[in-house]
């Protein structure tokens, strides 16, 4: 039988819903719980993947080629499943799958409206769930008083209706803001909150109340009277350190234990929490500091990188340092010298990114690299300005560039237009919509035998996940090689590169795929074990 938990979130965005939902689903997890994990997006987006990084952050890929909320990656990083295209939707997705079915007559004439259509559909999202998991948590992005989220709010009313009390719980997670010229917390606005959530028939069971400062008992029995609750489900939810605390602090403060009364589970099983205490005490303990510096297009939103930013804190606690990221636009080092910048760093690392804005300053940001020896990791659009890097000053091809930039010049990189997908053909065009059409999840890739990369995976095959329509033109291959640039990784049929490295430099490499997606904390990715292990070498020759 499964049980489903569902997230709101009221008085301001970005309170942590979905870092909630996944440190709840950690800690159910530990104590031997099968736990899933989904969330219900209120924009009319189909999905996040034509969407400006400096407005929603990134875009999260899953195996399966879905381009999902940047939530879905708190919820591996925290529990270890792998998210899935079925894990997320939108109010885009769900009508265009209602007005599909009305174009095909599945709903024999009736009139569409968003109850029970809408509704029924988003349902049947949740539905889809029965079964996979002993708990389905399920979060509403938005806040409650938001006109968007209103269908969904109503579903999960009505769903929580039809499996009953004993299976739905509705957790509400809120603010209690702090004014100094008070000198207290305040806990109206999560007065209200409840209160706009209860007028759409939804009685929250566990407050999650966030603050910056100790919730002392008075307020929180006030809460518990004003929003008609048990005073030990007003849950406090404070700031920490390190985002790898918090299944600790929600455990202690009796999270979980609260969960499983209001499911009416007597016999709690035992857990073992031994994993995040050992993950956060390297994190508060390191025994040293690298530095490296981040240079995209970005960096105004870190959340743009939020993978990739929690990618080489993983790779930190699995060396016992601590990694301080310098975040760099790559516009200024076309106007600067990038050595103004990058003097003292023991990394950089280009990551994602799409158009011709600041290319060519991260182009200079690779040569840096490259000509000083310092560690330089590639990520996607960072290996790819690598490739033209060496092909401008180390092949002489001056003219090298993409096709995504310019039409003329030397089109080292260019537009992909067929390749594999599960053993069919996929293909592309200039004329093709933005949206769902680049190559997307997990693809395999061949590793060279004696290769960096393949000592890093200590394997010859891999399988990363991919989100990007442009690719290094193969025919370049044997010019770049005779350069010192090895081709390390290749897809299974040889055409598509995947990886390459540079082989006079002590620890040079570029990816065409985005490892960040799969770290987690208590399973590190190896490439970026290993470039932060180069690092904190770096550091001892600086």
């Amino acid at each position: 039988m499964t049980r489903y938990i569902f997230i709101t979130g009221g008085v301001v965005s970005s309170l942590g819903k979905g870092l909630g939902s996944a440190a709840l689903g950690a800690l159910l997890q530990a104590r031997g719980y099968k736990v899933r994990l989904c969330k219900l997006d209120p924009y009319l987006n189909v999905d996040p993947g034509t969407m400006s990084p400096f407005q929603h952050g990134e875009v999260y890929v899953t195996d399966d080629g879905a381009e999902a909320d940047l939530d879905l990656g708190h919820y591996e990083r925290f529990t270890g499943v792998p998210a899935k295209a079925a894990d997320n939707t939108t109010t885009g997705r769900i009508y265009t799958s209602v007005l599909q079915k009305e174009r095909r007559g599945d709903y024999l004439g009736a009139t569409i409206q968003v109850i029970p259509h809408i509704t029924n559909e988003i349902k049947e999202f949740i539905a889809e769930k029965e079964g996979t998991a002993d708990f389905v948590l399920c979060e509403i992005g938005g806040t409650v008083g938001d006109i968007e989220s209103l269908p969904f709010l109503e579903a999960i009313r009505q769903f929580g209706n039809e499996v009953g009390a004993d299976r739905a719980l509705f957790l509400h997670v809120t603010l209690l803001p702090y004014i100094p010229a008070a000198g207290e917390l305040k806990t109206k606005p999560t007065q209200h909150s409840v209160k706009e959530l209860m007028s759409y028939g939804i009685r929250p069971q566990i407050l999650l109340c966030r603050a910056d400062r100790e919730i002392d008992e008075d307020e929180r029995r006030k809460i518990a009277l004003f929003c008609n609750i048990d005073y030990q489900k007003v849950i406090p939810a404070l700031d920490v350190s390190s985002i790898y605390e918090v299944p600790l602090t929600y455990h202690a403060e009796g999270l979980d234990k609260q969960v499983m009364e209001s499911f009416g589970i007597d016999d709690i099983p035992d857990l073992d929490l031994s994993i995040w205490k050992d993950i956060v005490e390297r994190v508060q303990a390191p025994e040293g500091e690298v530095k490296i510096a981040v240079v995209g297009k970005y960096t105004d939103l870190t959340d743009s990188y939020k993978s990739l930013n929690e990618a080489l804190t993983h790779g930190g606690i699995a060396n016992s340092v601590k990694v301080k990221l310098k975040f760099l636009e790559s516009e200024l080092f076309e106007t600067e010298d990038p050595a103004e910048h990058l003097k003292g760093v023991h990394g950089v690392l280009v990551p994602g990114g799409f158009g011709e804005r600041g290319a060519e300053g991260k182009i200079k940001a690779v040569q840096y690299a490259r000509e000083k020896k310092i560690p330089y990791f590639g990520i996607c659009f960072g290996l790819q300005m690598a490739v033209i890097e060496a092909a401008r000053n180390l092949c002489g091809i001056k003219d090298a560039t993409s096709s995504e930039f310019e039409k003329k010049g030397t089109h080292i990189i260019g537009l992909m237009t067929e390749w594999e997908k599960g053993g069919k053909k996929e293909k592309r065009g200039d004329d093709t919509d933005k949206g769902g059409t680049m190559r997307l999840g997990a693809y395999p890739a061949k590793l060279v035998k004696g290769s960096k990369v393949a000592a890093i995976y200590d394997t010859t095959k891999i399988s990363e996940r991919h989100r990007h329509r442009y690719e290094v033109n193969i025919n370049y291959k044997d010019q770049l090689e005779k350069e010192g640039i090895e081709f390390s990784g290749l897809s299974p049929d040889g055409k598509l590169p995947e990886i390459i490295e540079h082989k006079d430099h002590p620890w040079f490499i570029g990816v065409q795929f985005h490892p960040e997606l799969k770290s987690k904390p208590f399973d590190p990715h190896p490439l970026f074990v290993s470039f932060i292990k180069a690092a904190v070498e770096q550091s001892r020759l600086v």
